[in-house]
C-alpha cells in the first residue's frame, strides 16, 4: 500500500526491475566484502556510475545511504589503524564493522519493504 502510494506521488518516478537490480547488486557487493574486500569498491563504483539511473526513484535514497556507508566505513578503518599504535586501533575497526553490519541489515531491509531510508548516520 505505501508502495503504491508513493508511485503515486508526482515527485516519485516509478521504480523499474532493472533499477532495483542495481541497489541490490550493490548491497550484495558490500556483504562480499566481508569475504572479498574489494568488492565494497566496485559497489561504490556501480553507484556513482549509475546514480542518474535511479533520480527521482526512492532507489535515489538507497543509493545515497550505500555511498555515504563506503565513505564512513573507510573513515573508520583509517581511523582503527592509525588507533593501533596506541592499541585501542582494534576496538575502533570491531566497532566500524558492526556498524556496517548494521547499515547493510538496515538498508537491504528497508530495500525488501520498498522503503526510502533517511538520510541519517544510523
Amino acid at each position: 500500500m505505501e508502495t503504491n502510494a508513493r508511485q503515486q506521488r508526482s515527485d516519485v518516478s516509478p521504480v523499474r526491475d532493472d533499477q532495483k537490480n542495481l541497489v541490490l547488486l550493490v548491497y550484495i557487493l558490500q556483504t562480499l566484502s566481508f569475504v572479498i574486500g574489494v568488492t565494497s569498491i566496485a559497489g561504490v563504483i556501480v553507484n556513482y556510475l549509475k546514480r542518474d539511473a535511479v533520480r527521482g526513484t526512492w532507489l535515489e535514497s538507497h543509493f545515497r545511504w550505500q555511498i555515504k556507508t563506503f565513505w564512513y566505513i573507510l573513515l573508520g578503518y583509517g581511523i582503527g589503524l592509525i588507533l593501533l599504535v596506541v592499541l585501542i586501533g582494534w576496538l575502533v575497526m570491531l566497532a566500524t564493522t558492526i556498524w556496517y553490519i548494521y547499515r547493510i541489515i538496515k538498508g537491504w531491509l528497508a530495500y525488501s519493504d520498498g522503503r526510502e531510508l533517511p538520510d541519517a548516520f544510523f
